[in-house]
């Protein structure tokens, strides 16, 4: 049997669309930019990188202060018009070329471009993990049905404080205090 468990070396988090023209309809969003924030900062601290993506900035705006105030410095902002991460050649191939295989997702919103992402990495032989309490749209209804979809394709569904111990795996991890300091 494969390994069931996401690996912080194998790890890749795509902080999807979380934009300034969309954010005040987001129907969660006070949590989804704090769990997106607290996955960012994670991964800086675990190693794993991160890629931001916008769907359509000149009509949809930046990536919101306070997700990109938490972005390590070199961390890629990649701008796109298809709706999924992978649909775009140049963010497909900036995640090709990151040599990780195993995708965590968050973002907005749940039920176009983060669940059209999940669905084409797992197409491309990605493991995909989707972070629940870091994903939004402008309902819940959508919220779940685009995690039930993601589910269904083969995404594994996980919290933000799941993927973090998943990926340090031991409290003797060297992360661990400053990652336990996270989410406290």
């Amino acid at each position: 049997m494969s390994n069931l468990f996401f690996q912080a070396e194998a790890g890749l988090l795509l902080v999807i669309d979380v934009q300034e023209k969309l954010w005040p309809l987001i129907a969660n969003k006070e949590q989804v930019r704090d769990r997106c924030r607290i996955l960012m900062e994670g991964a800086k601290h675990l190693g794993v990188p991160v890629i931001l993506s916008e769907q359509y900035p000149k009509g949809l705006g930046s990536t919101i202060e306070e997700i990109r105030q938490n972005q390590a410095d070199g961390t890629p902002v990649c701008s796109k018009t298809a709706f999924g991460c992978l649909g775009d050649a140049g963010l497909a191939h900036r995640i090709g070329q990151s040599g990780r295989r195993q995708l965590v997702l968050c973002g907005i919103e749940a039920h176009v471009c983060v669940m059209q992402t999940a669905l084409e990495a797992i197409r491309e032989g990605y493991r995909v993990a989707v972070v629940a309490d870091a994903v939004g749209s402008r309902d819940e209804a959508n919220r779940r049905l685009g995690l039930e979809r993601a589910r269904a394709a083969g995404a594994t569904i996980v919290s933000s404080e799941m993927m973090l111990f998943e990926w340090m795996r031991d409290s003797r991890h060297p992360a661990f205090k400053a990652i336990s300091a996270l989410i406290k």
